[in-house]
């Protein structure tokens, strides 16, 4: 594939396939864990655990495996490596799924400079792949990750902890449809991690309200995608069919990067109609005063909270609200999208109801 401009979206896409199965294995085995045992965040050996951990460290790849995939998909395997490092150091800074994806195109664009720049006398061109551009791309779009790039993200959470941290003195409404829009907003990014740590600070201070709307905001968006293809089967491609029947019950234990696939095709529409349902869901839980004692654990530890039922009402409400819009703005599939799925299919041998039928070669 081409580094162009107008295959940006082809390259997120080729990045995407390679991260699904990581996903859906990953998010899965953190919800088994959880089923298995329900206070598996405080175990320490068992079936439970052992699932749980085992998810935890595949989530933990997320990002350097979609930054890995956009760098290969721009230029190639020699994006790869540096890739995976870029990817582990946007993970560090918290700069999340998104960042991860501007690291993947640093790294690939980079490739492509050294390519051109860079000459050997044809004795050495044997090392150009294993040596000199992955050495060389891996130092500089790391020093830039560091000093530049990564540097908006870093402040975007800072701002955002103490902005929301002001917000504590204003309206309830106000300060939870906030919050459920900062737990929705990434899918588990940096966004999502700054509004997380806030309210697990407040929990420890015995104020246990906001952790219900952070419950709220991370089942929201599988939830509230599944209404809107129900409504409007059309306007869903095959591939996110299927990726959404491991989302919802990711999502049913709070666990929402399995969103991230669907959501990376139309991440406009589908931000904005998360974060409206959320926001209402994080207003109703401040108004009706829904609260979580414990941080973690979705579906299965809202017996737990106070008004449970509210909390559900809440929880129910703002999924509805993000389905009816998503499904009324999103666009119809083109034969094109679909394309893309079928492509990915003939790639890897399979049916187009196996569930990874998202693009996997290059275009």
């Amino acid at each position: 594939m081409k580094g162009g401009a107008g295959n940006i979206k082809k390259n997120i896409l080729t990045a995407i396939s390679y991260m699904i199965p990581l996903v859906v294995a990953a998010g899965l085995c953190m919800a088994l864990g959880q089923v298995v045992d329900s206070d598996v965040r405080n175990s320490s050996a068992g079936l439970g655990y052992y699932l749980y951990k085992a998810g935890g460290y595949g989530m933990n790849l997320v990002v350097p495996v979609i930054t890995a995939g956009v760098a290969y998909a721009v230029s190639d395997k020699p994006g790869i490596a540096p890739g995976l490092i870029v990817g582990f150091v946007c993970t560090e800074i918290k700069a999340g799924f998104i960042g991860g994806i501007v690291g993947g195109f640093l790294v690939g664009y980079l490739v492509l400079a050294v390519r051109k720049y860079v000459k050997l006398p044809k004795s050495m061109q044997g090392l150009m792949p294993v040596m000199v551009i992955p050495v060389i791309v891996t130092a500089l779009s790391c020093v830039l990750m560091y000093t530049i790039v990564g540097i908006p993200f870093v402040w975007l959470q800072e701002a955002l902890t103490g902005w929301i941290t002001n917000l504590q003195t204003g309206s309830k409404i106000v300060f939870g449809a906030v919050l459920g829009v900062m737990a929705c907003f990434d899918f588990g990014g940096p966004v999502n991690k700054t509004m997380s740590t806030f309210v697990n600070g407040l929990m420890i201070d015995g104020v246990i309200g906001p952790e219900s709307i952070k419950f709220a905001g991370s089942m929201i968006p599988p939830f509230g995608i599944a209404i809107a293809c129900l409504i409007a089967r059309n306007k869903f491609t095959r591939a996110e069919k299927e990726a959404l029947k491991a989302a919802v019950p990711m999502g049913f234990c709070m666990i929402t990067e399995g969103v991230i696939p669907i959501a990376a095709r139309d991440l406009v529409r589908v931000v904005f109609s998360c974060c409206c349902g959320s926001a209402v869901a994080g207003a109703l839980c401040m108004i009706w005063g829904t609260g979580s004692p414990i941080p973690h654990g979705g579906m299965l530890t809202v017996p737990l909270f106070d008004k449970p039922l509210m909390f559900c009402i809440a929880l129910a409400i703002g999924s509805v609200i993000t389905g009816v819009i998503l499904a009324v703005l999103k666009k119809p599939v083109t034969e094109e999208d679909e394309a893309y799925d079928d492509m990915g299919a003939d790639v890897l041998g399979m049916s187009s109801g196996d569930g990874l039928d998202f693009v996997i070669e290059k275009h």
